[in-house]
């Protein structure tokens, strides 16, 4: 398998983690430590239990809208080193229903610890702005 087909693999197995709604099940999928910038700030996430008071209101917050999975649209994937690669996309969010009610733009800088690509910096961004200049 490929870097790219690898980090790919990653983010599909975060979705599918994320779509449970369980914070622990998540986790693992990032870097210690990690950062994530959204609409409400920057934080730096030196370890999980920082992640987990981040996640925690804001799956209960998708359980309250009737979230029942969410799908990552990659828009375009750039390694930038050995061990950095940036991928820009779309999060897709789905009700229980199968209706979609949502569209998150999202960046990733994954890091390749190890043997495993893990979330080091998530941006959570307007879903129009995913493009990267070539």
């Amino acid at each position: 398998m490929n870097e790219e087909t690898a980090v790919i693999r990653v983010l599909a197995d975060y979705y599918a983690a994320f779509s449970t709604l369980d914070v622990q099940a998540v986790l693992s999928y990032f870097h210690e430590p990690s950062v994530l910038i959204g609409p409400q700030g920057v934080l730096a996430a030196p370890t999980y239990a920082v992640l987990t008071t981040v996640f925690t209101p804001a799956m209960e917050g998708l359980r309250a809208k009737g979230f029942g999975r969410s799908e990552l649209s990659v828009r375009n994937l750039k390694s930038l080193s050995a061990t950095a690669t940036l991928v820009t996309g779309v999060a897709v969010r789905y009700r229980v229903d199968g209706q979609e009610f949502e569209r998150v733009g999202v960046t990733y800088v994954l890091y390749k610890a190890d043997t495993r690509w893990k979330i080091a910096v998530l941006i959570i961004h307007d879903a129009n702005e995913v493009a990267l200049d070539e």
